[in-house]
């Protein structure tokens, strides 16, 4: 069984979020897959089969290492392109074409363009981001995180409990320095997850011209309980993100761009391209668009039992 692997969020190899693309699925049980997917011990792994609409170009399912989700922006823009690059063998110059995935929170459609020999693929949100209820006490989120608690918030942001598909704990924080000490600490960390039935925490601040990059917001997401200490692009939660954004008040009517890195801590940055566009205090499309290079390319040679 092939298999490949790329970075995406980047156009470098080695940065951005690493992703395991698992081609010809179809006969593997969930189970199976999971035992990949923990073989591979990335923070994701997609499996290709064939789409149940002939009209589709695939039916994919993503796993952490420990468990399956519904949706995921790393997978979804990283095989979208590898499978655009296989349809499009042999043209030369510029192109453009619809990759349509489907996932399990929905119909995932990807529009995939080479221009000037770069490629970039941009997806549209399956599910509408949307909040849910959160009223955690704001000394308890800073000591989970391992930060202060008058380093939690800035301007009009506060902390929410979001969904797309799969769901985060959002926390703004001050500056950078605010976000590169957080951490998920101990038990206060597990009464977080128990209290909100959430494992993933992202947390966002505004630029300001720190960290000599052109990005409007530096991000961190972490899920330990998931496999994943910390993860270097997280492109679900990156689309999520624009409910804060919504709660905020700062979405003016119409198109709102916003780019985001993530990953910049662990030494893999990713760039990540959130797209908004609202009416009237509702969101009515979120987009994410990014990059991906080609790593290397393998074979299962033993599977787990089925």
């Amino acid at each position: 069984m092939d298999y490949h692997l790329y970075d995406v969020f980047t156009e470098q190899p080695y940065a951005g979020n690493p992703l395991a693309i698992v081609e010809a699925a179809d006969a593997l049980s969930t189970d199976q897959m999971q035992r990949i997917a923990a073989e591979f011990n990335l923070s994701e792994t997609i499996f290709i089969r064939a789409p149940a609409d002939p009209a589709n170009t695939a039916r994919v399912r993503i796993f952490f290492p420990t468990a399956e989700i519904p949706f995921a922006g790393h997978p979804t823009i990283g095989c979208a392109l590898h499978l655009a690059t296989q349809q499009m063998a042999g043209q030369t110059g510029d192109w453009q074409v619809e990759i349509k995935l489907e996932e399990q929170a929905g119909l995932v459609p990807v529009q995939v363009a080479r221009r000037a020999g770069q490629l970039q693929a941009e997806l549209t949100a399956p599910v509408l981001p949307h909040a849910l209820p959160f009223s955690f006490d704001t000394a308890k989120l800073a000591n989970a995180l391992n930060i202060a608690p008058n380093q939690i918030g800035f301007g009009s942001h506060r902390p929410g409990h979001n969904s797309g598909g799969p769901d985060f704990i959002f926390v703004p924080v001050a500056d950078l320095a605010a976000l590169s000490k957080a951490s998920p600490t101990g038990a206060a960390w597990q009464d977080l997850c128990a209290a909100t039935g959430c494992n993933s925490a992202y947390l966002y601040t505004p630029n300001l011209n720190q960290g000599g990059t052109q990005a409007d917001y530096h991000a961190r997401m972490f899920a330990p309980g998931d496999g994943i200490a910390e993860d270097p692009a997280t492109g679900s939660a990156s689309a999520i993100l624009a409910a804060q954004f919504l709660a905020s008040g700062t979405l003016a009517n119409g198109e709102t761009t916003i780019t985001l890195l993530q990953g910049a801590q662990m030494g893999r940055p990713s760039q990540i391209r959130l797209r908004i566009i609202a009416q009237d205090g509702q969101l009515q499309q979120v987009c994410i668009a990014g990059s991906a290079v080609a790593i290397g390319q393998g074979q299962l040679h033993a599977l787990p039992p089925a």
